[in-house]
């Protein structure tokens, strides 16, 4: 039985957060180390990402932000349901609770997802080929709905559905991490049959809630890859591949007040994990393990 061939898709978000984050990820785009970013076009450092995306070739697509910092529709700076009482995004959670409140008009949510899309255009010169959500806002209720249809309208094929197999066995996710990745599992469920109608696709297989920041080593990567192969093998056609996407989030610590999308950087970018997460993964035991598995990296232009 020859071996699977089995793309690995490793996507560095919150590329455009700040000038730290973007060196971080280039450094890891250089190394090997990921080969594949998720753009914040509201980010302080957009503009230095896209052009820094041109001069290294690094496979780009779009981190679509509705829960931090400020919309990048001009119409909606002031006036808008997305907003809270300071004039920013409701955050991760409070975007959530406004939803589940039933008080964001999802007209605007459309207007600002598209308003992304064409400032990623702007930056870049292309549309995104891949477009996924920041704290996965894009597989919430209603949500969904509008996100699939900017999808259709743009001809954005690939997206992200956040449904990691063996979530529920981490036992080092705090109780009140793990509640949030679950409602973000069950939301995932809930968005299968609305992408697919929409012809949109993802990876076979997404890895990342587990090995973020903190949680993050060679052991834990190469396990959760491990057993995604092996799920892949299960279901695959003779001699068929499969894909997977790792979600990471490397960079060099933000420093305040640089950074962020409008209110400048948050906890976890100005943590020591991000860093940790680099180091991870350019070290070089995990390159030789993707050789030994037979496993090639690529981005969602090469599906």
């Amino acid at each position: 039985l020859r071996m699977l061939q089995v793309k690995l898709i490793v996507t560095g978000d919150d590329f455009g957060y700040c000038p730290r984050r973007n060196q971080g990820i280039v450094d890891c785009f250089l190394a090997g180390a990921i080969s594949n970013v998720s753009l914040l076009v509201n980010g302080s450092a957009a503009a230095d990402a896209a052009e820094l995306a041109r001069r290294h070739n690094i496979p780009i697509g779009l981190h679509a932000n509705l829960s931090e910092g400020s919309p990048v529709c001009e119409v909606l700076k002031t006036n808008s349901s997305l907003l809270n009482q300071d004039g920013f995004f409701h955050g991760k959670m409070g975007f959530r609770t406004a939803l589940s409140k039933g008080l964001l008009n999802m007209s605007e949510v459309k207007q600002e997802l598209k308003a992304q899309v064409e400032l990623f255009h702007e930056l870049t010169g292309h549309l995104p080929p891949h477009m996924d959500g920041h704290q996965h806002v894009h597989v919430l209720p209603e949500v969904r709905h509008v996100f699939a249809e900017v999808l259709e309208e743009y001809g954005i094929k690939y997206t992200r559905v956040p449904i990691e197999p063996g979530l529920h066995n981490c036992d080092w996710i705090p109780p009140s991490l793990m509640d949030f990745y679950l409602g973000v599992e069950q939301d995932s469920f809930n968005t299968v049959d609305v992408f697919t109608k929409h012809g949109i696709r993802w990876a076979d297989i997404y890895i990342g809630l587990s090995t973020m920041g903190r949680n993050m080593s060679v052991s834990n990567v190469r396990s959760a890859i491990d057993s995604a192969v092996l799920r892949l093998r299960a279901g695959a056609a003779p001699g068929g591949g499969g894909t997977i996407e790792l979600m990471v989030h490397p960079g060099y610590p933000s420093v305040p007040p640089t950074g962020g999308c409008g209110e400048g950087p948050d906890d976890f970018s100005q943590s020591w994990e991000r860093l940790h997460e680099l180091q991870t993964l350019i070290k070089p035991e995990l390159q030789s393990y993707y050789k030994s598995r037979n496993i090639q990296l690529c981005s969602f232009k090469d599906l």
